[in-house]
């Protein structure tokens, strides 16, 4: 697959972004993008070869990798990548209906159609709380799927078609461990970056209407 368009989307978000947004934007693209592109994508690709069980019976190996692995790491990470970076398009989609609005009307509708205000506002606080409950899911899913955050080295399996209790072995378990603690670390980060940007928000433009509350009823 190819990443080019999620780097381009949120390289086109980053001018909208406030400050704590544009860190969010680099901890994505550096921290996550860039270490899955380059490594964390080659340590779990022959991760179904790599997978060895004490025992020749037909079908044992398949089912045991099924029921430890029922989604691979890779392939989550993947997804959770591409389900935390959608919510921006709802931000650029609003921009492109201001400026395409004007373009229709050919005169000035708004101060600046990139300027986050009035109904772009609640779009981009939108899409920061989708992206913070994204967040939140894939974890509780990695989770929930995986037994905690452990990668262990021997895995017990006594699952049909296997006669009995057979020992399978993971390839590059501390490896993969470590991997897994960063991304579970950089997504908690993105969490806090995430709620620390909505906050500022609210609290900005809260403080913005009161200001503009008062004055009018001062005059």
């Amino acid at each position: 697959m190819s990443w080019g368009f999620l780097r381009d989307l949120l390289s086109g978000v980053n001018k909208y972004s406030t400050g704590i947004g544009r860190i969010w934007v680099a901890v994505v693209f550096i921290f996550r993008l860039l270490v899955y592109i380059a490594a964390a994508e080659n340590i779990w690709k022959y991760e179904r070869d790599e997978f060895e069980c004490n025992i020749k019976q037909p079908g044992c190996e398949n089912v045991c990798f099924d029921h430890f692995f029922p989604i691979s790491h890779i392939r989550l990470w993947a997804l959770q990548l591409i389900m935390v970076s959608t919510p921006s398009l709802l931000v650029v989609f609003h921009v492109a209906y201001r400026e395409n609005r004007e373009k229709h009307h050919n005169q000035k509708l708004y101060k600046s159609p990139e300027k986050i205000d009035g109904r772009l506002l609640c779009t981009y606080l939108i899409s920061l709380i989708l992206k913070t409950a994204f967040e939140i899911v894939f974890l509780v899913l990695f989770h929930k799927l995986y037994n905690g955050f452990e990668v262990p080295h021997l895995v017990k399996c006594d699952m049909r078609p296997c006669p009995n209790t057979v020992d399978c072995y993971i390839s590059k378990p501390t490896e993969k461990r470590i991997f897994l603690f960063f991304l579970v670390a950089t997504s908690c980060l993105c969490i806090v970056l995430n709620l620390s940007e909505l906050s500022y928000l609210i609290f900005k433009y809260s403080i913005k209407c009161y200001l503009k509350r008062y004055t009018k009823k001062w005059q």
